[in-house]
């Protein structure tokens, strides 16, 4: 398996080193932030293979970095990412990445549609 491909699964350890959850004092990954968000995020499903080894895919790690940013970046707390998550209001990479050519009022629709979600999230913080 080629860990360079963007589709290509990620250990828990490559995960945690990705989202830097670093011990501040030894400098040891935290792991087990990640199988704690697991549990309380039932969107979070990495595939289990090799003796319950944990593998995320691409979509997994950026709900991952999602989350990581609600709660440690925005301050937010579990109850109040889970309504976010849960409401599904949150903003996929692949809806704010466009194609060159597309067309301006597509782009302005998606304009305003980011803009109710930001006034949305502003709102319940």
């Amino acid at each position: 398996m080629n860990k360079k491909l963007n589709n290509a699964y990620k250990t828990i350890g490559e995960v945690a080193e990705l989202l830097n959850l670093k011990n501040e004092k030894n400098g040891k990954l935290n792991t087990y932030i990640l199988r704690f968000w697991e549990k309380e995020f039932k969107q979070i499903k990495p595939k289990l293979m090799n003796n319950k080894r944990r593998y995320y895919d691409k979509n997994t790690i950026n709900l991952l970095k999602r989350i990581k940013f609600l709660l440690k970046d925005q301050g937010m707390t579990i109850k109040g990412v889970k309504n976010i998550i849960k409401d599904e209001r949150f903003i996929l990479d692949d809806e704010i990445n466009l194609p060159i050519n597309t067309p301006k009022n597509d782009l302005k629709l998606r304009l305003k549609k980011i803009s109710s979600i930001l006034k949305n999230l502003k709102e319940k913080k």
